[in-house]
């Protein structure tokens, strides 16, 4: 009986993975894209998160032939958004984009690789900003001047190469080991993009900023995100795998005492985007992964960021799992495999209504359930049927926020105010995350 529902189980979230709701009117265009042809067409199941709400998300699914492309490089990434980086945002003619290969943000039209060094503005150099802005000879007070003028000149030289601007209506997907590497997609001020089964690899800042009064101590703040949702709607991120390869941050150096932070987030969505389902994906090894609302000034997000996780694996990750402001987020069947040295998973910020329900925590020996959760300045949250396993102990089910509350003052509340309705099949117990989130989520985990 046991073998026969796990089984049952695995079939139905199998089935998921490939949703029938596609517009495969004519899909003769997407002959080259091989197997990946048919992710290519699909949308978002009705009722699947947040990202299903109003009109649904369909991407480029309604892409006639000459918009259907399969792309190797930087250049001819871009020019299948549209041409020109700098305006790609605007172009919203349905368009069906297949990665084939590595594509790297630091890639020139020839072919040929950058560095840092060729983005620098000449008035800039790491060894003289930590010469002038040393906190014992600047002070902490935020650094300014010539120096400071070119590093900014230097951000705005990076932004044009490795940044790449994604039109509404479309689709963004890999074929078999797709990666893409160096680079943000930004989907900003736009609707309707999904973007799928694909590799996302050491979106670093060559110009990271120094920040003194973050903090007690100060920290460097990078600019980029592997992939950044801001002032849109409708996006689906499914099965996409985000790491920092070969260039972790632990490997990075110490500056003026802090950690030089190369990295922002993995999946960021911020500045009054809304309707997002993420699902499937598989967070690695990193730092800050998905901040959801980026200020605490109550305004233009009130009533936005509402945003759907399931299904993801947080391997190895220390922060944002998410960390949330003022939207209302549905977190369920997310596996998290965090070792002793994580920060937090679970941030409680300004007027979030996060409702964290049957995923399971794998802690490390030393790690207790209470560290789940931060408050960040919010006020409640609402948690059911989740599990943890502290080491290699037996999982239990815990109450978060009653182990929360036994170790923070002050308490949070247990009600969020809110329930979801927007779920497409049934939520899985706790207990059989860990075995199918293990082997679906990420890049290379569907027909490419």
């Amino acid at each position: 009986m046991t073998i026969n529902r796990t089984t049952a189980l695995l079939v139905a979230v199998c089935l998921a993975l490939v949703p029938g709701t596609a517009a495969v009117a004519d899909t003769g265009g997407d002959r080259d894209a091989g197997l990946a042809g048919f992710l290519g067409r699909q949308t978002l199941p009705a009722d699947d998160g947040w990202g299903a709400a109003g009109s649904g998300t369909t991407g480029g699914a309604a892409a006639t032939r000459d918009q259907v492309f399969v792309v190797s490089s930087r250049a001819e990434l871009v020019a299948a958004l549209g041409g020109d980086n700098a305006t790609n945002r605007t172009d919203d003619t349905p368009k069906l984009i297949y990665v084939d290969g590595v594509i790297d943000g630091f890639e020139r039209a020839d072919g040929s690789l950058m560095d840092c060094a060729d983005l620098a503005d000449p008035g800039y150099s790491l060894d003289s900003y930590l010469a002038a802005y040393d906190p014992a000879v600047w002070g902490r007070v935020n650094p300014t001047g010539p120096l400071e003028d070119a590093r900014r000149r230097s951000v705005v030289n990076q932004t044009a190469q490795t940044q790449i601007n994604i039109g509404a209506n479309t689709t963004i997907v890999g074929r078999s080991g797709a990666t893409l590497t160096g680079l943000t997609l930004m989907v900003d001020s736009v609707r309707n993009v999904i973007i799928r089964n694909l590799t996302l690899v050491d979106a670093r800042d060559c110009f990271p900023a120094w920040s003194p009064t973050d903090g007690a101590e100060g920290n460097w703040n990078s600019q980029y995100d592997q992939i950044s949702v801001r002032r849109s709607e409708n996006v689906w991120v499914d099965h996409n795998t985000f790491t920092d390869g070969d260039n972790p941050d632990s490997a990075q150096p110490i500056h003026f005492g802090r950690p030089y932070q190369v990295h922002d987030g993995s999946l960021d969505i911020t500045h009054t985007a809304s309707l997002v389902t993420a699902s499937w994906n598989r967070f690695v090894g990193r730092d800050k992964v998905m901040l959801i609302g980026s200020s605490n000034t109550v305004g233009p997000d009130v009533g936005r960021l509402n945003v759907t996780l399931h299904h993801n694996l947080f391997d190895g990750t220390l922060q944002r799992l998410p960390r949330v402001r003022f939207g209302q987020v549905d977190v369920y069947n997310n596996h998290y495999r965090l070792g002793d040295g994580f920060d937090y998973a679970l941030g409680v910020g300004v007027q979030s209504a996060l409702y964290v329900e049957n995923n399971y925590f794998s802690l490390g020996t030393g790690t207790a359930p209470d560290a789940i959760v931060h408050d960040w300045g919010g006020t409640a949250i609402t948690t059911r049927g989740n599990r943890v396993r502290s080491g290699t102990g037996p999982s239990q089910p815990v109450d978060l926020v009653a182990a929360y509350n036994a170790g923070h003052d002050p308490d949070l509340g247990a009600d969020a105010g809110w329930q979801p309705v927007l779920r497409a099949g049934p939520v899985l117990p706790a207990s059989a995350v860990p075995f199918v989130v293990g082997a679906l989520a990420g890049a290379a985990r569907l027909p490419g």
